[in-house]
């Protein structure tokens, strides 16, 4: 997965390639895929890497400054959504764009529940309706709805560990 996401963003562009870590300086830990349907591991985890560039510590990539480091998140966050595209899921592309949305939105506000949204989102990746829980974070700051459907659907330990990942990434 990671020689994956590394090769292609080195292709498409001289910038992404300058800005990737030495292989022995990246941290290859998987976050949420492992709540999503294996299908979609790489997608996600090529939007999660965007997101990581944009407001936390990437795993792979070091950008030299903030204006590459804003179009390198951007490309990540299109190309993850190509990936999962690819597969004919529509439901997991509009479900993952509304992601995108909530966390920005989120993260401009100064409001938690961002790693709450990333858990429900994979754990209910194109087959459930986030609607109601994604209006408690938006509208109330209330991620309780978003955690509880990832944990209902994915289990426990395997939500502690996506939001205990999420936060030594993001903080």
């Amino acid at each position: 997965m990671w020689e994956t996401i590394a090769a292609a963003a080195a292709a498409e562009s001289e910038l992404w390639a300058e800005s990737l870590l030495p292989e022995a300086e990246q941290f290859r830990e998987t976050v949420f895929s492992p709540l999503a349907p294996a299908g979609h591991a790489l997608g996600l985890e090529t939007i999660y890497e965007g997101y990581l560039v944009h407001y936390g510590r990437s795993r792979l990539f070091a950008p030299a400054d903030p204006d590459t480091a804003l179009l390198l998140g951007d490309y990540l966050y299109a190309h993850g959504l190509v990936r999962v595209a690819t597969t004919g899921d529509v439901a997991a592309v509009a479900d993952l764009a509304e992601l995108i949305s909530l966390c920005a939105q989120a993260r401009a506000e100064g409001r938690n529940g961002d790693g709450a949204s990333w858990a429900a989102t994979a754990a209910s990746l194109g087959v459930g309706d986030l609607v109601p829980a994604r209006d408690a974070l938006r509208l109330s700051s209330d991620p309780s709805l978003l955690e509880a459907t990832a944990r209902s659907t994915a289990g426990d330990a395997a939500v502690d560990r996506a939001l205990a990942a999420h936060a030594r990434l993001v903080g």
